[in-house]
């Protein structure tokens, strides 16, 4: 006797999570999108899903840039804000930016329409140097270097983005000046002083008192950010090899979009060891910190060992410093920080290192002629 078994027809196009990318039954995938009522196809050539959202991207860009193009073919007038509009578009697309990215970079525009009264319906064909300039030198004198700077790239952006379409042939803030950023002084507490904050932070006698203390030797003993402190796994804990493998967030990773590890410094081992003896029950996959962050918990400890403001990422900068004063070198704590630079962000920031140290490193200094023995060097207290 013959059975017949139901069999679910194989479908030719799946729709994917993610908007305009369809998946052929074949594996490959393509991007669909719409212009005047009509359907745009278009192959992507590849099977890899992140691979295709990338491509995805990249077309999305093309294919707005060339409605920007045809809509104003004839009489060349977008505004401002359309413009704006597309290259936020174009950010939103783009699976490379993080969402914090793309939300400062929402701010920085905001700021800019503020300070620019009326620029939202200016046309930008009608915007001149005279008028970018004129801008620069009011918003200069109100806002920080950092912002000033980020504000004009912003909008060099979207000026940019006309003169993809043709519609411009010129940048108008091309030849506007940023402003120099002066270096932040780090005022990082001694490790004494450190270790006091932690037994203070430890002993205030809230609920999450031991868990805050931990979050602050974890991120003094790493050198992880705090997003990232807050991901950490026990799985990600390698005691055998001596590693902490750094993740990020599951969907958007590191800062640098890298999986790091980094070697447990005889403090981190000592910590974390302690704190899966007592927490041995939990599954490989629970988080290790059991709060995200403890700021609050922070000042008020500073306040009563009257010690500067603290902040999370001042303990990032705590470790990186330790590591180099121990003899590390820059490009090794560079890489245990997860720069892609090469050590040159870590040497413009560490370059000035703490007074106590400078002071010790300069008793190492002679001109005394090779050969001839040298007065013995009499250690003095940093504050004398």
């Amino acid at each position: 006797m013959k059975t017949s078994e139901k069999t679910t027809p194989v479908k030719t196009w799946e729709k994917t999570s993610q908007q305009n990318l369809v998946r052929h039954k074949s594996g490959r995938y393509y991007a669909r999108t719409f212009n005047n009522n009509k359907e745009i196809w278009k192959s992507l050539r590849t099977s890899h899903f992140s691979v295709a959202k990338a491509r995805l991207a990249e077309f999305l860009r093309q294919h707005r840039e060339k409605q920007v193009a045809a809509a104003n073919h004839s009489s060349a007038r977008i505004t401002f804000a359309e413009a704006l509009a597309i290259h936020l578009q174009n950010l939103a697309d783009d699976v490379t930016i993080k969402p914090s990215t793309r939300h400062y970079w929402k701010q920085v525009f905001t700021s800019l329409l503020k300070s620019w009264p009326g620029l939202a319906q200016r046309e930008l064909r009608r915007i001149t140097k005279t008028d970018c300039t004129q801008w620069a030198r009011k918003f200069r004198k109100v806002a920080s270097s950092t912002r000033f700077n980020n504000t004009l790239a912003g909008l060099r952006h979207v000026f940019d983005v006309a003169i993809e379409a043709g519609i411009i042939y010129g940048n108008p803030a091309a030849k506007l000046e940023r402003v120099p950023v002066r270096p932040k002084q780090l005022a990082l507490p001694s490790r004494a002083e450190f270790l006091q904050l932690v037994e203070a932070v430890e002993r205030a006698g809230a609920w999450c008192s031991r868990d805050c203390a931990d979050l602050l030797r974890g991120l003094a003993f790493s050198g992880c950010r705090k997003s990232e402190a807050a991901e950490i796994e026990w799985r990600d804990l390698d005691l055998a090899a001596g590693e902490i493998v750094v993740r990020g967030d599951a969907e958007t990773g590191t800062k640098n979009w890298t999986v790091r590890r980094v070697p447990m410094i005889p403090d981190a081992r000592v910590l974390f060891e302690g704190m899966r003896r007592e927490r041995a029950d939990e599954p490989l996959n629970a988080k290790v910190f059991r709060v995200n962050e403890a700021q609050n918990a922070i000042n008020s400890a500073a306040r009563k060992l009257r010690l500067p403001r603290i902040t999370h990422h001042d303990l990032r900068h705590l470790f990186a410093t330790t590591c180099i004063e121990s003899g590390i070198d820059v490009p090794t704590v560079s890489r245990w920080l997860g720069h892609k630079d090469g050590g040159a962000l870590a040497i413009k920031t560490y370059g000035h290192l703490r007074r106590e140290h400078s002071i010790l490193q300069a008793q190492r200094v002679t001109f005394t002629p090779v050969g001839t023995k040298q007065a013995d060097v009499i250690a003095f207290p940093a504050g004398a």
